[in-house]
């Protein structure tokens, strides 16, 4: 057993302790319990001892020097009420400060996952994993600073799209946190940071690229080296303006042959109905329905949808030529064409599908016949270059 000696203990007092060949105790006249510890190789500790209701417990707090003797009494005479209380004499460990890292976790799993469409959620996770996390994930949400979301925002000014979304979804993730009280109310870091000015890529398909394009698909077809769905879903996207999403995950059940329209049950602004035009008719007419599977775009798999078009349409953009063509400037295309037959714009957002739930809802048994013939002249139009011979009248 260690010697055991009272005194009052100080800087002072403590400094002077010296070792013996055994370990000491010398313990605090003014707080009873309090203590330090010496052992034989010199080495000082701070202790406490007490009893509670489940006996005599004892727990160090520290070694001398870490903090000051009257930094340590105060935290014996806490950790004393602990233990006459019956509680562990040491403080509870404080909880670790969230990081960047953890509140995009929960981000994603909480508000994106939830909330957002498949394209959005693609931008959320590029602008998370590709910047933000590299650039702040370890760092502690406390200590994020306006600085850091502007110095993010000028390291990618070279492209200043993807610099403007990822102040976008860091702003929304510290909003989120607000919310969620992960940090104070005004801690947004990102609120004074300027926007770079980002000029609209414009593309829009000419007559002859229309031509170009519906070449090459038929000649995959005609080979067969390409996967029938996907052939069908360019198809489908250039006839209707239709975002990729609301393509791909198209159900038999979705398409009313008698109301000559499809009905879209998960589009981006809610659930709209698309005019079921004589060409998009015999896109759908030459794609084999496969029994106990809803999708008309099937995958590879049994049972599965085609869920990218991505490597498809590079093989289209090699076999065209047109390598700065994207995917969903088809939907700008048609918009296009659409203006250049003297549609209005407002025939244009709705076929686009860029009127809100609440406007679209009113034709939930009929689309007007102003936009039914407008899908019908545009996507015959598009459908003459693309399906030369095959074109219907709506």
């Amino acid at each position: 057993m260690p010697k055991r000696s009272t005194l009052r203990l100080t800087k002072r007092s403590v400094d002077a302790l010296r070792p013996g060949g055994k370990d000491a105790i010398f313990w605090d006249r003014d707080l009873a319990g309090f203590g330090v510890r010496v052992h034989a190789t010199g080495r000082k500790l701070c202790i406490v001892q007490s009893r509670g209701p489940a006996g005599l417990k004892r727990a160090t707090l520290g070694p001398v020097g870490d903090r000051t003797v009257e930094e340590y009494r105060r935290e014996a005479a806490a950790s004393i009420d602990r233990i006459k209380r019956g509680e562990d004499p040491r403080p509870p460990e404080p909880a670790p400060e969230p990081t960047v890292a953890d509140l995009a976790a929960l981000c994603l799993k909480d508000h994106v996952a939830a909330r957002c469409k498949p394209a959005t959620a693609e931008n959320y996770r590029k602008s998370i994993d590709g910047h933000i996390l590299p650039a702040l994930g370890s760092k502690a949400l406390k200590d994020v600073a306006p600085e850091d979301a502007a110095n993010l925002h000028h390291a990618l000014r070279a492209t200043p799209a993807a610099a403007n979304q990822a102040i976008w979804v860091l702003s929304k993730m510290f909003s989120l946190a607000e919310s969620w009280e992960m940090v104070p109310p005004g801690r947004n870091p990102c609120r004074h940071v300027r926007h770079y000015r980002a000029t609209p890529r414009e593309r829009f398909l000419t007559p002859d690229e229309f031509q170009r394009i519906g070449d090459a698909l038929k000649t995959f077809e005609t080979k067969r080296s390409m996967q029938p769905s996907a052939i069908a879903a360019i198809r489908l996207l250039m006839l209707t303006g239709c975002r990729s999403d609301e393509i791909l995950t198209l159900q038999w059940d979705d398409i009313d042959r008698a109301a000559r329209v499809i009905r879209l049950r998960d589009s981006k602004t809610g659930p709209r109905m698309v005019p079921l035009t004589g060409p998009v008719g015999k896109v759908l007419d030459g794609i084999e329905r496969e029994d106990g599977v809803p999708w008309v775009l099937r995958g590879a798999q049994p049972n599965s949808r085609l869920s990218c078009l991505s490597w498809h349409w590079r093989r289209v953009r090699t076999a065209t030529g047109l390598h700065d063509v994207r995917l969903h400037d088809c939907r700008h295309s048609y918009a296009s064409r659409a203006l250049a037959l003297g549609e209005g714009l407002p025939v244009i957002g709705r076929l686009l599908g860029h009127a809100r739930v609440g406007t679209t809802a009113k034709y939930a048994h009929l689309v007007r016949d102003a936009e039914k013939a407008a899908a019908a002249r545009t996507g015959g139009s598009i459908a003459a270059w693309i399906m030369p011979g095959d074109a219907e009248a709506a």
